[in-house]
């Protein structure tokens, strides 16, 4: 038997234990075996790395700009020279094909670095001239200690596009990943520490939500949380820190729409949509797990979408011809289950797909889900209304823009939508009606890191990304000087 692996703590530019000795087990999720050990830390470790961050800000905050753009210049590249251990680690960790994290999650983990690191040195000030009278100027100041909470689904490319903006503009940050996805953090506190990354500055503590995460939001010397994760636990972080007048950035759930027109680009919006339903084994906030299509093409593109559906290979994540890998742990397989089951209770007619797949050798345990894709279910049921965060879709027909759009915006949830026409007017027209923070046409997951991320409703609060990440982790000071 290989030796256990041991994840630990990164605290004040140290690898170590965490304070309680104790450790969580975690499992592969192809093999549905332990394979390595995550602390089990608590709000001792917390305690230990505030005080770390609080004596490594002075420094850090004054050091210069361009300073910290080369140490993360460097980390970018350190991510960039380890591509294939950490593609490896962050499908073992989390079940994604080792492929989609070599050409997608740990290349935007090395882009997140680099932007934030150039966006930086690039910035420009603000100033208001009053004629005869004054200048105003805007002087942006680094809040302090922040708090960058990840989830499991992307697990080092969301790590990352907190932290990076967070010690771009000065800060010094208490991070923590998802206790079910540690290992890619570990990882990266190996290369920070080769980086010539200064102790204190970022300081990464591993465990349960309900042991750090609490710990880190409800600590009064962390005056910001940068959260993403689900709904409820946003909601439940919104009630701890907006009574402490906490920054808060929430990046949350989504139920997302994807409307194909009948004068859309068909293979296109074909092909793209089986990818945007079921890339990461459908476990991206970004997925359109509603699909909504134009009744004259309805037949065509139904029996179309699950024809390709049926050709996704459910397999070894390390295999370059799996689509799909496993999903991130038993208890996610289950919920995804509960929700066919739920969506067949509802009258839904499974078109494929709804069972678990059972493979060989030491792939027999694993958490695998075929993509499933239902019909015949109204827009206000269950399994149109909540996240599933899994390969399960549904196929609904659509006479009207009006129509459409009503549904769309339909859900609780406003964090993306994705439109396919070839009518660019009727494309702007009706990106303008939905009720979502992104609105892609005629793509889906293009991504510019400087516009601006985020959702309505309850998909959200507040913006990452480009000038927004900048702005929310610092603060605004103006400065008015009378002439």
């Amino acid at each position: 038997m290989p030796e256990m692996k041991k994840i630990q703590n990164y605290i004040d530019g140290e690898l170590c234990a965490p304070q309680s000795g104790n450790y969580l087990d975690n499992y592969c999720p192809a093999t549905g075996k332990v394979y390595s050990e995550v602390p089990d830390s608590d709000q001792n470790d917390v305690k230990v790395a505030v005080n770390a961050a609080k004596k490594a800000f002075p420094q850090w905050s004054t050091c210069g700009i361009e300073t910290r753009s080369r140490i993360l210049y460097k980390i970018a590249d350190l991510i960039e020279d380890n591509l294939d251990r950490l593609a490896l680690a962050e499908s073992e960790d989390n079940g994604k094909p080792v492929k989609l994290a070599t050409n997608v999650d740990i290349p935007r983990a090395s882009s997140n670095f680099r932007f934030f690191a150039s966006a930086i040195v690039n910035q420009s000030t603000e100033a208001h001239i009053t004629e005869g009278q004054a200048v105003n100027y805007t002087h942006r100041h680094p809040i302090g200690i922040v708090g960058c909470i990840s989830p499991w689904n992307l697990p080092l490319y969301l790590f990352t596009w907190k932290i990076a903006p967070a010690l771009a503009t000065g800060n010094c940050v208490i991070a923590k990943p998802s206790e079910l996805t540690p290992m890619t953090a570990y990882l990266l506190s190996e290369l920070c520490i080769e980086a010539g990354l200064p102790k204190g500055v970022l300081n990464i503590i591993h465990g349960l939500g309900a042991k750090v995460g609490e710990a880190i939001v409800s600590h009064n010397d962390i005056s910001a949380i940068s959260f993403t994760g689900g709904t409820a636990t946003g909601k439940r972080i919104a009630s701890i820190a907006a009574p402490m007048f906490k920054k808060l950035s929430l990046e949350l759930g989504g139920k997302n729409p994807n409307i194909v027109f009948a004068d859309c680009d068909f293979e296109k919006a074909l092909s793209t949509s089986v990818q945007s339903s079921f890339a990461n084994q459908g476990e991206i906030c970004l997925c359109g797990s509603r699909i909504y299509v134009e009744e004259r093409i309805y037949e065509k593109f139904r029996d179309a979408f699950v024809d390709k559906v049926d050709k996704l290979k459910v397999g070894d994540p390390k295999e370059e011809e799996s689509n799909l890998g496993a999903l991130v742990s038993k208890g996610h397989l289950e919920k995804v289950e509960g929700y066919v089951n739920l969506a067949i209770e509802e009258g839904g007619k499974l078109l494929t797909g709804g069972k678990r797949v059972q493979l060989d050798g030491d792939n027999a345990n694993g958490y695998f889900f075929r993509p499933t894709v239902f019909e015949g279910l109204d827009s206000s049921c269950r399994t149109n209304q909540e996240e599933i965060f899994g390969p399960v879709v549904t196929l609904i027909p659509f006479t009207s823009v009006e129509s459409v759009v009503e549904e769309a915006n339909g859900t609780a949830y406003g964090l993306s939508a994705t439109l396919w026409t070839e009518n660019i007017t009727k494309a702007h027209q009706v990106a303008a009606k939905l009720k979502s923070g992104i609105v892609w046409i005629n793509c889906w997951l293009f991504r510019d890191l400087r516009t601006p991320f985020g959702g309505m409703k309850q998909s959200g609060v507040g913006r990452e990304g480009g000038s927004e990440a900048l702005k929310f982790f610092t603060e605004a000071q103006n400065v008015c000087v009378k002439i």
